[in-house]
This record gives structure tokens, C-alpha cells and sequence, in this order.
């Protein structure tokens, strides 16, 4: 009986823990969207919030790769998660650039929240229940309201008109690339310690989108939107490393499967930063929506 209390304590503490964790990074994760969605180049921002994390954090990664060792294949997943946190960024970018931060940001979230269970069923052998089902359901439901709000005449005549939506197109994109590399990057954590992951990532991420961020917007606009930016860069950059730093440590000692719908409460915490401080259209709709999205994650979180 008594390895039962301890038992249940211990896992009671862990979830605590996590809980807070997740908090933490939902915050933090808001906070350096809503940043990157000021930015006047959304993609250079994403870009320079990268390279400022390979330039501020260079020391703690010394420190890091000197006292962890890396254990194979853990150099494989780096290179994984650095190819498609690479294609994340720049599909955020364009989500950005072609939606308000209200519209695309709970879309963006609510997409992976929805995937992740069920890669998590097939990937990692983990379970689903029927209440995870109930909440990918409500995400969905979430997604067509934040959308067709005030609209839903419309959406009877084309309920697939949403798809033509170039904002929404990618910002979808975007939640499908994320609930990949969250799959992938909970394995990845067993192998590598999560800062460092998270620096390996954002490093690389920095290199490997030089070229790409060179030849589309020119050396001009390049240096332009790190000039104009240099003060709020760095922020929004820790708060990035941070953001999903946190969330790799409540990996390590938590299924992926509720860890990453639970952070989603940063879905509502994004529509009210878009509605309140960028002044974007305040539709009970993008409420509604997503609260019901935030709801989905919740009831996935605790299946």
C-alpha cells in the first residue's frame, strides 16, 4: 500500500511539474508569435530570432556539449528536426504574412494538437480514447468556427472554401509540420538533452535557411529587418528557446500526447494578444472558436 502512495505522489509531482512547464512555454510561445506577426518581413524576423539564439545562447551550448554526450542516433534526429523545424518557420512566416495573427495562430496550434494523438497511436504505440477522440472533434469544430463565423450561409453553399484561403492553407501546413516534429522530436529528447536540442535546432535552422532567406528577399531587406529589429530580435528569440525548451523537457518524462494539446492553451492566449494589441477585427467567432479548440486539446490532454 505504501509503494502505491508513493507511487501515485510521484506521478502526481511529474504532472504538476509538466503542467507548469507547459504553462510557461504556452506563454512564452504566444509572446514571440505575436512579435514575429509585428514584424514588417515575417519570415527575415523568424529568421534573425534564430540566428540571435545561435549568437546569445553559443556559450550555455559550449558548457552543454561539453558535459552531455550525445547518444546514437541522436545526430540523425538533430538533422531531422533541423530539416523540418526549417520548413516550419517559413510556412509561419507566410501564415503571417497572408493572415491575421487572431485567424492563423489557433489554426497553426489547433492543427497539430489534432495529429499528434493519432502519430502518437501509430509512431510510438502509445493509446487514444474515446475523450481524446471527443477533442480532436472540438478542434476541429474549433477551426471552421474561428473561420466561418458569421458566415456559416457560406459555408453550406462551400464548406471547403476555407482550403482556397492562402493564410489558412498555410498556417494548416504549419500545424501539420508541427505535429511531425513533435513526434519526432520526443524521441530525439532521449538522446540529446533538450537545450541543446533546442540550440541545435536553431542553429542549424539559421543555416540552413540562409540561402533560401538571401535569394528570396536580397541582402537589403535582409539587413534592413535586423537593423530595424535589433532590440526586440533577442527577446523574441529566448522567448522562442524557451518556449519550446520547456516543452522538451516535459518530454522527457511525459507522453508526447498530452503534453503537446495541453500547451495549446496559448491558443487563447494568441487570439486575445491579435484582437487586443494589434487591434485585429474582434469577432465573438475567433472567441468562440478558439476556446472550442482550446477545449479539444484539454479533453486530449486528460484522456
Amino acid at each position: 500500500m505504501a509503494t502505491v502512495i508513493r507511487w501515485y505522489y510521484t506521478i502526481t509531482t511529474m504532472t504538476l511539474i509538466a503542467l507548469g512547464l507547459i504553462l510557461l512555454s504556452a506563454i512564452a510561445h504566444a509572446s514571440w508569435n505575436l512579435l514575429a506577426k509585428r514584424a514588417t518581413n515575417h519570415e527575415l524576423f523568424i529568421w534573425w530570432m534564430l540566428v540571435s539564439i545561435s549568437i546569445l545562447l553559443s556559450p550555455l551550448a559550449i558548457v552543454l556539449l561539453l558535459t552531455e554526450s550525445i547518444i546514437y542516433p541522436g545526430w540523425w534526429f538533430v538533422l531531422g528536426t533541423v530539416i523540418l523545424h526549417a520548413l516550419y518557420f517559413v510556412l509561419l512566416g507566410r501564415s503571417y504574412t497572408y493572415a491575421d495573427l487572431s485567424l492563423a495562430y489557433p489554426i497553426a496550434r489547433g492543427i497539430g494538437p489534432a495529429l499528434v494523438p493519432i502519430l502518437g497511436v501509430f509512431i510510438l504505440q502509445e493509446t487514444i480514447s474515446s475523450l481524446a477522440i471527443a477533442g480532436i472533434i472540438l478542434v476541429i469544430s474549433g477551426i471552421y468556427t474561428v473561420y466561418w463565423w458569421g458566415h456559416f450561409q457560406q459555408f453550406f453553399r462551400d464548406p471547403l472554401k476555407l482550403f482556397h484561403d492562402v493564410g489558412v492553407r498555410y498556417a494548416m501546413l504549419t500545424g501539420i509540420v508541427n505535429a511531425v516534429q513533435s513526434v519526432w522530436d520526443k524521441v530525439g529528447v532521449g538522446y540529446v538533452s533538450p537545450f541543446l536540442y533546442m540550440y541545435l535546432l536553431a542553429l542549424g535552422g539559421a543555416v540552413v535557411l540562409s540561402p533560401y532567406m538571401l535569394h528570396a528577399h536580397g541582402k537589403v531587406a535582409v539587413r534592413n529587418e535586423g537593423q530595424g529589429n535589433l532590440k526586440i530580435v533577442p527577446i523574441a528569440g529566448l522567448l522562442m528557446f524557451f518556449a519550446y525548451g520547456l516543452v522538451l523537457m516535459a518530454m522527457q518524462f511525459t507522453q508526447v500526447s498530452y503534453i503537446v494539446p495541453a500547451r495549446e492553451i496559448g491558443i487563447v492566449i494568441g487570439v486575445l494578444l491579435g484582437t487586443i494589441i494589434l487591434g485585429e477585427s474582434f469577432g465573438r467567432g475567433r472567441i468562440i472558436g478558439s476556446c472550442l479548440i482550446a477545449s479539444g486539446v484539454a479533453l486530449i490532454s486528460i484522456a
